[in-house]
């Protein structure tokens, strides 16, 4: 075994063209499939870190509009913290 592998072994399709990863440290991979026949697994998060949500985005456009409109509360004073 190559000193890079951590694991080697040979895996197949399900009856449903599922195959299966052993021991997988991930949930979602992206998969990349290469003319060659190599295949490409690389380990996958579904939220992209540092990025605000619609819905966030939708909060904060209305809180502006609500300021400017002068829907606000009085200052908190914060100089305890």
């Amino acid at each position: 075994m190559d000193a890079m592998v951590q694991t080697d072994y040979t895996a197949h399709l399900d009856a449903k063209n599922r195959l299966t990863i052993r021991g997988a440290k991930y949930v979602y991979y992206q998969v990349k499939e290469y003319a060659n026949g190599c295949i490409l697994l690389e380990p996958r998060e579904l939220v992209r870190p540092k990025e605000i949500s619609q819905r966030t985005l939708k909060m904060m456009d209305e809180a502006v509009a609500n300021l400017k409109q002068g829907k606000a509360s009085a200052p908190l004073d914060l100089s305890e913290f």
